[in-house]
């Protein structure tokens, strides 16, 4: 039963984050990245920035921003006496394609750490898990050329059987195929703990409530900690 719970959170959660159309016109300067030009965080010489590049469980729908994952991770980051600024680049309904198309964007700013957080409503549509793999895989790329010194994180996501063996299994190992193969570190699961527990999600039973995006920080702590005191000057 509870497996069955978990699947069928899975399955609901992509619904919603695959429903909005991802497909972008052109916007004033700041829209893209899912925060207004005014709230873009100033980054000075001595602070390197911290980038979550994702989708609405990036952007913490729902919630107020401060709640939101990234943003406790930037109060840890603060409380260890790290010189780190945390940048929340999540849009809802983002794509890997909708993803890579707005990265140039993102990416006028410095970047230390970049956590990719993007595929799970490629999954949802069926999309063919190729295009998946070579969009992610170009953004990894990407990041890599232009800033050759940043730490890439990839977040991992699940699909629910439903979708068929050979696709859901494809779509799990796709995650730490890409991270083994491009050297970067891997989130298995972002939402471990959190998925399928109703006391964790908002009344749409989806969307982590606070104390969901509080364990789904933990998630990210537990890789983003060490690749920071790997990363040479990461303490100011």
């Amino acid at each position: 039963m509870v497996r069955l719970l978990k699947f069928r959170y899975i399955f609901l959660m992509m619904a919603i984050l695959g429903c909005r159309d991802s497909s972008k016109k052109s916007a004033p300067e700041g829209a893209e990245t899912g925060l207004p030009a005014e709230e873009t965080p100033a980054v000075t010489q001595n602070t390197k920035t911290i980038l979550f590049f994702g989708d609405s469980l990036t952007a913490g729908l729902g919630l107020d921003p401060n709640q939101a994952f990234p943003a406790l991770i930037q109060k840890r980051l603060d409380s260890l006496g790290y010189s780190y600024q945390v940048v929340n680049a999540g849009l809802s309904g983002e794509t890997t394609a909708s993803g890579r198309n707005r990265l140039d964007w993102v990416l006028r700013q410095p970047v230390g750490v970049f956590v990719l957080e993007l595929g799970a409503n490629d999954g949802l549509r069926g999309i063919p898990l190729s295009e998946t793999r070579k969009n992610l895989e170009e953004m990894i790329v990407k990041v890599r050329e232009k800033y050759p010194g940043a730490r890439i994180v990839l977040a991992g996501m699940q699909l629910p059987p439903n979708m068929g063996p050979e696709y859901t299994g494809e779509f799990q190992d796709l995650f730490p195929e890409l991270a083994q193969k491009h050297q970067v570190m891997l989130i298995p699961f972002l939402l471990k703990g959190v998925g399928g527990v109703p006391e964790m999600n908002q009344a749409d039973g989806i969307h982590p409530t606070a104390e969901g995006h509080a364990v789904v920080a933990e998630n990210v702590w537990e890789v983003l900690g060490p690749v920071l005191v790997e990363y040479a000057g990461s303490r100011p």
